[in-house]
Parts: C-alpha cells; structure tokens; sequence
C-alpha cells in the first residue's frame, strides 16, 4: 500500500544518500546524487554541485568522436571482472581438486611440496580439533557418571531408610516381648551341663558319705 511504498522510500533513500557520502569521502570521488519522490519531491546529494557534476558529465558522454562512450567503458569494466571472477573461481576449483588428490600431473615438485604441507597443517588441526571435541565428550560424560553415582546413591539411602521404617511399624505391635531374654543355644547348652555337673557332684558326695560310713561300721574299735 501507499504507506509502506513511503516508509520504504525514506529508508532507501537514506541508505543511498548515507552510500553517495561515504563514496564521496572515502573514495574522494565526485558524486551527484538526484532522487524523485512518487509526489514528485525533490531529493539530491552533491559533494561539489549538482549543476557542476551534471555539466561534466554531459562534456564526458558527448565528447570527441575518437573517445569511447559511458556505455562502453561500463561494458569493458564489466567484462574485465567478469573475466577476474571466472579466473578466481577456476584456481579455487583448481586447488580444491588439488587437496582431493586429483590433477597432480601439472604441479612441480616445489608446488607437491607446498600442497603437502597445506595438507599437514590442515590435519594437524583437525585432530587438535578431534581431540579437543573427544575431551569434552569424555568430561561431560565423566561429569553424568558421577551424578548418576549420586543419584543412586540417594536412592540406595532412601530405600534402606524406607525398609527401616517398615521394620519398624512391624515390629512395634509386640513391644512388650522385647523384655524377654533371646535364646541362645550356646547358653542354653552351658546351662545344661552346669546342671549335670552339679548333680553328679551331688551325687558324688553321697556316694563318698556312704562309703565313709560302711567303712566305720567294718573297723574294729581301737
């Protein structure tokens, strides 16, 4: 719409009058610029004048016979780096097939050299790179180890302290059987051979008060 048709014309118009400036600076060339709204709004940059600038300009475009027009030394720049681009992009494809491997038969031994030793350095830090990824790798994952070590260990501690409270209400119903001693068959058994023990002494004792006496009984009197 006729809104936005506006907003964008005063953008680019500042961007080109900002460019129109710093060509005119930077690369101390004569600039003139003319711009034409839609409503017919003047609009123009010059870092000379307007008027001068156009006046040479009509003085380079209508020459001498012999001089070569606008048109033709825009075409001749053109077709000039048109042919430097192409020439560009050739050697770039020509040494990307280089580093593949592939014609080699044209290159001296200096310039073999000098492809291996790209080549060397290109290695080298790809496995700097490697490694350096690999190392971040293994800390990251040493890193998870040991958290999941600390989660299973919390884990472990909840479930034991969950197995104890168990136990716990388990056992709390017959509380009052705690008081009663634990059996143990190793007391038990001291137990029962303290009793023999004791009763063969008894018995031992009797034995020996008969004998005693059946022995005064047999004596004759003094």
């Amino acid at each position: 719409n006729t809104t936005n048709r506006q907003v964008t014309f005063c953008k680019r118009r500042n961007g080109l009058l900002k460019k129109a400036y710093e060509l005119s600076v930077l690369c101390d060339a004569e600039v003139a610029l003319i711009v034409f709204s839609s409503r017919g709004r003047l609009y123009e940059f010059s870092n000379n004048s307007v008027r001068s600038t156009i006046e040479r300009y009509k003085k380079a475009s209508t020459g001498s016979s012999n001089s070569t027009s606008i048109v033709e030394i825009n075409s001749q720049y053109y077709q000039q780096e048109s042919a430097k681009m192409r020439h560009q992009i050739q050697i770039l494809q020509n040494a990307n097939r280089h580093l593949m491997g592939e014609g080699l038969s044209n290159l001296t031994v200096k310039e073999l050299k000098q492809l291996e030793n790209r080549l060397e350095r290109g290695i080298t830090r790809i496995r700097s790179k490697k490694h350096e990824l690999l190392f971040a790798e293994i800390e990251y994952m040493q890193k998870r180890e040991a958290e999941l070590q600390n989660d299973n260990m919390f884990l472990r501690a909840k479930i034991t302290e969950n197995e104890r409270t168990q136990q716990a209400s388990i056992v709390s119903p017959g509380a009052e059987f705690d008081t009663l001693p634990t059996f143990d068959s190793r007391s038990y058994y001291h137990v029962n051979m303290l009793e023999a023990a004791a009763q063969y002494t008894h018995h031992h004792q009797d034995q020996t008060t008969l004998h005693l006496g059946y022995e005064s009984k047999v004596d004759p009197p003094a």
